[in-house]
């Protein structure tokens, strides 16, 4: 397990951490934390009496020991939001780029998303594709087969395929091939143009 991991999973991990830092003199600076004024006015009175000067010490150990832990935790949910920014960057664009159509729709058939050479597939442009039904972007006749593919999925199918013709632009016979996202809302398909096979 990497460092970044086990800090945000273990709190003794964490204070061990804060522990060491603040030993060393290597804690990191926080420029937003202020103690509160009651809490200011408490360490006071605690340092102020000879007999409870020692708590006044510990207690504001503890204070720094929190705060080096949140400084801790802030900076590693910032380096996790920076990592899934690029991987998200990362995946949209082997998406966009992909040479093979990709479609989201919905259990139904509506088209949630496509990537540009699935629109490309249909004869359509990307932003028009939205909230259409996959079958009226299809002939007729294929309109059927589609539906049997939908169906199979909706029964509990782990993948279904078929072929069928574009019925936008110039047609085209395309292969389309499916499965059901992880989460069971939708459905991604995977198109390509299919010259050879006429079967589903």
């Amino acid at each position: 397990m990497s460092k970044s991991t086990r800090e945000q999973n273990d709190p003794f991990s964490l204070r061990i951490d804060a522990e060491t830092w603040l030993k060393q003199g290597t804690a990191p600076s926080s420029g937003d934390w202020s103690v509160s004024v009651d809490a200011l006015a408490m360490l006071h009175r605690l340092a102020s009496a000879p007999a409870t000067a020692g708590d006044a010490l510990k207690l504001l150990h503890e204070l720094q020991v929190h705060q080096v832990e949140l400084d801790l935790q802030r900076g590693q949910l910032e380096v996790n939001e920076r990592e899934m920014a690029q991987a998200l960057a990362h995946y949209k664009a082997l998406y966009d780029c992909a040479p093979l159509g990709y479609f989201v729709v919905d259990l139904n058939g509506q088209v949630i998303e496509a990537n540009p050479a699935g629109a490309d597939l249909l004869g359509i442009a990307r932003d028009a594709l939205a909230d259409r039904a996959m079958a009226s972007l299809l002939e007729p006749a294929s309109r059927p087969a589609l539906a049997g593919l939908l169906e199979e999925l909706r029964d509990g199918n782990a993948h279904a395929a078929c072929t069928v013709q574009s019925g936008t632009g110039a047609p085209r016979p395309l292969r389309i091939i499916a499965k059901v996202s992880p989460g069971g809302e939708a459905i991604m398909m995977m198109a390509f143009e299919n010259e050879g096979s006429q079967g589903a």
